[in-house]
């Protein structure tokens, strides 16, 4: 009984650092609304959290974020990722190529983590942050890592809209991947942001099993329609070669 008393206090503070992650800046109230919880008990579960450094509470306004300890777990875990530095010349050569910002992400499902991002300084920046997480339906890199995966997976997604333009009928969406599959790369049409398009490649792994993604984004202004059929090929070149140097023969 002790033990899944303990699992489940796990399970909910786990469940706290998941909503100050998503929302930095949360009072002691609003964090125990957002959980379900009492105050009491929010206090009880931030306590080691607050210790272990992975929350901090400020002193004056009371309110929480998180602690340097998470970024210590960041840097270990992308340390361990040869994705990045494997994928880092390519991603760099697309981004001076293409003049557009280039992101690299891996699976998580039903998410995809954002793990590096390569910017032309002299365009308008995009939102995306470096482990922030967005949804496999209505991005590209979601889409291009969606292709190639089980078909049970795409039943388990919810498909909610994130524009007007997003594909929120599985068979439409089913119909997309299989479209996907047959030219190499997924297209993000204002589908996950109202005013930008995506270009995207799947990338696979050793196991020749699809395991990121690598895109070019920007406004749609820059990245028109036209230019989408120029950037397809480009992007998902650079993913061949990322992929064959991560040991796959899949392509």
């Amino acid at each position: 009984m002790q033990e899944r008393n303990q699992s489940a206090s796990l399970r909910r503070a786990l469940t706290l650092l998941d909503h100050v992650r998503e929302h930095p800046g949360l009072t002691l109230t609003q964090l125990a609304e957002a959980a379900g919880l009492s105050k009491s008990t929010v206090l009880r579960l931030t306590v080691p959290l607050v210790e272990a450094k992975l929350l901090d509470r400020d002193r004056r306004t009371g309110v929480y974020r998180l602690g340097h300890g998470t970024l210590r777990l960041g840097q270990a875990y992308l340390a361990t990722l040869d994705l990045r530095a494997v994928a880092a010349g390519e991603s760099h050569r697309l981004m001076s190529e293409v003049r557009e910002t280039v992101h690299l992400v891996v699976h998580d499902h039903p998410h995809v983590v954002y793990i590096d991002k390569v910017e032309n300084e002299a365009n308008v920046r995009m939102a995306s942050r470096i482990g922030s997480r967005g949804p496999l339906h209505s991005t590209a890199v979601g889409k291009a890592i969606l292709a190639w995966l089980p078909e049970e997976l795409l039943a388990e997604l919810v498909l909610e809209p994130r524009t007007r333009h997003t594909i929120t009928d599985a068979e439409r969406l089913r119909a997309e991947l299989a479209h996907i599959r047959r030219r190499g790369y997924a297209v993000d049409d204002r589908e996950n942001e109202p005013e930008v398009r995506c270009v995207a490649a799947p990338i696979f792994n050793h196991h020749d099993a699809v395991a990121a993604a690598i895109s070019v984004s920007g406004l749609t202004s820059r990245i028109t329609a036209a230019r989408v059929r120029e950037l397809g090929p480009l992007v998902a070149g650079a993913a061949v070669r990322i992929s064959r140097k991560l040991g796959s023969t899949s392509r």
